[in-house]
């Protein structure tokens, strides 16, 4: 056979989909993501790329691969909730780092989907300390919006996104003042005079009319709008959104796309849930919350979702001065739904280190006068309650007949610092170790100076 068509044959081959495998794993502590305690001796099977079975009492079926899970922890793959994954290559380097679009004319419009880059490195080093499921968003910059963030896997193929323009995303508090010009009261006076703009445009289709009548246009959320349509230039002239952006916020007006709002302050939060007084249809989660805990009664009967940063546990900012590290357990006991999330690329903020994260909201627990986490509610919150926030409730972050076969198989307890993920399948299909992260370790840890720099081997 020719060069050519060796080569042709090797790019068929790494373009056509892995099937997925059927596979039971017997005898191992599994962890069903839902709460619960981990089961010991415990078997999985995964069939089609879909959980069938999980539990002490299931029987392994004959002829299937059986893997022996003595001494192994099984759990559901880690659910990373907004994070930049697949965003940003060097954070430092902008023409790498799309995660922010700083000087944009455009805010709610903006769509993470065809800037994800499957190969970024950060994908492969999370991918293989147990992540397999992320929400990615774009940071909020030129605009209070940020745009419309996707649900992503972190499998080895070159389609990642699962639901794009899966949520969207505005930031108020310290950072909306800011941008919005100085002051909440113009962040939310430009908030609700976008949500304004993006129903008319629901309802009416156009942002600019003509006409001098005075009609009222019914939203279809009960709330009708009595409006004057006045002569197109001054109309014009009064409207602050691009069509673009009205038309990406009609979903988030209309209850068909949540919005996911970043905000600290416990007065900041009360704000945000009274949007629902004139706009009811609106899906709200909130994220960050450093000062949830001080609102965690209104924000449960509110039935709001939260994404809380685990490592907001100091009063770094004014609007965080209540900031605790109990925040997340006060706010859980109180009935809220708390994901840990917001986990970026710089510093310790990084999705590998979810696992860790979780495990200290454990440890907590034995700390006199502190709120923390039973195992299973932390592992919970890493996997199960974030991919319900997403809308997979059941179908992913968890072990259970019909939900997506993402499983991953530890050495030890996942949420100690000293386990590792030996074996990571995303959707029954296994997948491969390595990053380049760890090539570079590999590398170098032949000290001899007497050798000469070592070529890059991809």
């Amino acid at each position: 056979m020719s060069a050519r068509l060796l080569i042709g044959a090797a790019l068929v081959a790494l373009a056509a989909p892995v099937s997925a495998q059927d596979f039971a794993i017997a005898n191992a502590t599994v962890a069903i993501g839902d709460g619960s305690a981990p089961i010991e001796r415990a078997t999985v099977i995964v069939r089609g790329g879909k959980v069938v079975a999980a539990g002490a009492e299931v029987a392994v079926p004959q002829g299937i691969e059986t893997i022996d899970g003595t001494g192994k922890w099984v759990t559901p793959g880690v659910f990373a909730a907004m994070t930049d994954l697949g965003l940003v290559d060097s954070s430092g380097v902008s023409e790498s780092n799309d995660a922010a679009a700083r000087q944009s004319p455009f805010g709610a419009a903006l769509d993470v989907t065809p800037a994800l880059n499957p190969s970024a490195q950060d994908v492969a080093v999370s991918r293989e300390s147990g992540v397999t499921r992320a929400s990615v968003f774009p940071a909020p910059s030129a605009s209070i919006f940020g745009g419309q963030g996707a649900l992503v896997d972190l499998a080895a193929d070159p389609d990642m996104v699962t639901r794009p323009r899966a949520f969207q995303v505005v930031t108020l508090g310290e950072d909306g003042a800011r941008i919005a010009g100085g002051s909440r009261t113009s962040a939310h006076a430009v908030l609700r005079n976008a949500l304004r703009e993006a129903r008319q445009f629901g309802t009416d289709g156009a942002l600019i009319r003509g006409g001098g009548d005075r009609r009222t246009v019914s939203t279809g959320d009960d709330v009708p709008i009595d409006t004057r349509l006045i002569d197109s230039r001054a109309e014009r002239d009064d409207v602050l959104l691009t069509r673009f952006d009205a038309a990406a916020l009609v979903p988030v007006v209309s209850g068909t796309q949540p919005l996911y709002v970043i905000v600290e302050r416990a007065s900041d939060i009360r704000a945000v849930l009274a949007l629902r007084d004139e706009f009811p249809r609106l899906r709200l989660v909130l994220v960050g919350a450093s000062e949830g805990w001080r609102v965690a009664g209104e924000i449960a009967a509110a039935g709001v979702p939260v994404i809380a940063d685990p490592l907001d546990d100091l009063p770094t900012r004014f609007e965080q001065l209540a900031a605790t590290q109990s925040n997340v357990g006060r706010m859980v006991r109180a009935g809220v739904k708390v994901a840990l999330g917001r986990m970026t690329d710089t510093g310790g903020a990084q999705p590998r280190n979810l696992m860790q994260f979780a495990g200290n909201l454990v440890a907590l627990t034995r700390v006199p006068g502190a709120t923390g986490l039973s195992w299973g509610e932390a592992f919970a919150a890493i996997s199960s309650v974030p991919a319900e926030i997403a809308g997979f409730g059941g179908r992913m972050g968890i072990l259970r007949s019909g939900a997506a076969g993402d499983v991953v198989i530890w050495d030890g307890d996942p949420l100690e610092v000293s386990s590792a993920a030996e074996r990571i399948f995303i959707d029954g299909v296994e997948q491969p170790h390595g990053s380049h992260q760890k090539r570079l370790r590999d590398r170098y840890r032949d000290l001899d100076e007497s050798d000469l720099p070592k070529a890059y081997n991809w």
